[in-house]
């Protein structure tokens, strides 16, 4: 991809930002740069820049884009927004991140998507390839943005890659050889309007895929098993419930692999997973699917799912005190995704939750509690919704705080020796928080300093 000397708008400076400015730069691109916030809310990150001749324009979006060659988006930024709009009208290329990813990029991409389980799922397909001794990256909406990546990796290298709606928004060409769409329910309703455009957005993930490349599909989600009939790629589908004729599933309670017209493989056990509930079964199974049809062998597979121990902020366990375990579940940022952490719990819950308001309803929420949850601790924008919904419902114990330190406070004196106290907020935390690892670490800080108080 030629890119010297093109006059290139990147417009939001987020996590992706820096290095897609950084990678343009490098490439011979003039580029300006464009966030809605001013200026001073972002010397830390105007530092991080590669050079100091960029153009900038702060906290307001551009009038005129007439003289852009293209417009790269960071993830975050609306795609309807007016001056992006008129960008399009005029034919100019309106890309993301991904997508200017996948162009400068020589290796070769495997992407994952789903409402939930999709950074569970990355970091242990990563590491299974990682432990294949091959080339790997493990980029995308896991924290590492593909793009600062991209020019680094050879021809062989994987790029195992977490991707999100609002990634797969922006793609035009992106196409990776191995896809997997874990799962799909509702999510995101205030960016996307309806659950219509939501489900298209997700499906951009094969878009472009043709018949040697492979979509790994979850045969007990509709949602996401009805695409398989718009795929030209070969569908390997997996399940946590049923026998397949191909792909990954279970027998018994061990882990398999099938392939057409032949036996079925034995990979593990599930009582071997260190990871637990059976929404990490689901996302094992879709790793192994990746992995397999990747080419990995099934004893690296094995070997890996038997010493993965998880990912930070995904049903974490911080830490106990006098008989009370704290778990962080802040990648919990919808109600679906709090629910399976709800699932996996064998013990009483006090339960923090609460955060920015997506749009979404709490009513499957509140009826998933099923005797376990004994108290609520809510906070930040959802807070009063969610109460609310817990009462319509008959669930009456709920206690409103100002802030993550009032809430762990609250729960402890609540909490009794042998209950969990989970924060699993079923929101986004950007009421509060620059995201979901900032709301983690903060309420790991909280706990940490309510056992020194003790």
């Amino acid at each position: 991809m030629i890119m010297k000397d093109k006059k290139i708008l990147v417009v939001g400076l987020a996590v992706s930002g820096v290095p897609t400015v950084n990678a343009l730069i490098q490439l011979g691109a003039k580029v300006t740069v464009n966030d809605i916030k001013k200026e001073e809310q972002l010397q830390e990150v105007i530092a991080l820049l590669d050079q100091e001749d960029i153009d900038c324009i702060f906290g307001r979006h551009p009038e005129n884009v007439d003289g852009y060659d293209m417009l790269v988006l960071s993830p975050g930024v609306p795609t309807d927004l007016p001056f992006i709009m008129k960008a399009k009208e005029r034919n100019i290329p309106v890309i993301g991140e991904l997508e200017l990813a996948y162009r400068i990029c020589r290796g070769t991409f495997v992407a994952i998507t789903g409402t939930n389980g999709k950074t569970t799922t990355t970091a242990l397909t990563g590491k299974i390839f990682e432990n294949a001794c091959r080339e790997t990256y493990v980029v995308g909406n896991i924290g590492v943005a593909a793009v600062s990546k991209a020019l680094e990796a050879s021809k062989d290298a994987l790029m195992i890659t977490e991707v999100s709606s609002f990634q797969l928004e922006s793609i035009v060409d992106f196409k990776p050889h191995i896809a997997a769409i874990l799962n799909i329910t509702p999510d995101h309703l205030n960016r996307h309007k309806t659950m219509e455009n939501y489900v298209a957005a997700k499906a951009n993930i094969f878009k472009n895929q043709t018949k040697e490349d492979f979509l790994v599909l979850n045969a007990d989600n509709d949602e996401a098993y009805r695409l398989s009939s718009q795929a030209k790629s070969t569908v390997i589908p997996f399940s946590r419930k049923k026998h397949l004729d191909r792909g990954a599933f279970l027998v018994g309670e061990n882990i398999v692999v099938k392939e057409d017209g032949q036996e079925y493989q034995m990979v593990c056990s599930i009582n071997d997973l260190n990871i637990p509930g059976n929404h990490n079964v689901e996302n094992a199974l879709a790793a192994v699917a990746m992995a397999y049809w990747g080419g990995i062998d099934i004893q690296t597979i094995a070997q890996t799912l038997k010493s993965f121990m998880g990912v930070a902020h995904r049903t974490e366990i911080v830490g106990e005190i006098h008989g009370v375990r704290f778990i962080n579940d802040s990648k919990g940022t919808n109600p679906d995704a709090s629910i399976k952490a709800i699932e996996a719990m064998k013990v009483p819950i006090v339960l923090i939750a609460g955060g920015m308001d997506k749009g979404s309803e709490f009513d499957e929420f509140i009826l998933a509690f099923h005797g376990k949850v004994k108290h609520m601790v809510l906070l930040g924008e959802t807070a009063v919704k969610i109460k609310n919904t817990a009462e319509k419902h008959g669930f009456y114990p709920c206690t409103i705080v100002k802030d993550m330190e009032e809430a762990v406070e609250e729960a402890y004196r609540i909490a009794e020796k042998g209950d969990v106290i989970l924060l699993s907020p079923a929101c986004a935390s950007w009421d509060m928080y620059k995201n979901f690892e900032e709301r983690g670490r903060h309420f790991k800080d909280c706990v940490e300093r309510l056992r020194r108080s003790q």
